[in-house]
């Protein structure tokens, strides 16, 4: 088995003109969705990211406020999920309640160890 990770990219704009009972039924789906992998041993980590934050360059001689990405490529989050090859981790991410929204992404990455 290895580790992936999954980035969440797009939606926002989508998102933020839901009503406040359409974005508690959405967030519902995902921890419905998580709630699953979290019983099948295959989700181990995973959070939302804040939209404001720091962009940092030149080794810390630059600081800037970010990131300013365009909606789609925004990071909006992360998951850390258990497979046994990158195309079982493509099949999981195909359940993801951010697919509901046109232009939102999921990008799957192989977390890589050190050692190897």
């Amino acid at each position: 088995m290895s580790n992936f990770l999954y980035l969440f990219r797009g939606g926002d704009e989508a998102y933020a003109k839901l009503s406040q009972e359409e974005k508690q039924a959405h967030m519902e789906l995902w921890g419905q969705w998580m709630g699953g992998l979290r019983e099948q041993g295959t989700l181990l980590d995973g959070l939302p990211l804040d939209k404001g934050g720091k962009v940092v360059r030149d080794r810390g001689d630059v600081v800037t406020n970010g990131p300013f990405a365009e909606g789609a490529e925004m990071v909006g989050g992360y998951l850390i999920v258990s497979a046994k090859d990158i195309d079982e981790a493509v099949e999981i991410s195909k359940g993801c309640p951010i697919f509901d929204y046109e232009g939102a992404f999921v990008e799957v990455r192989e977390i890589l160890d050190l050692e190897h």
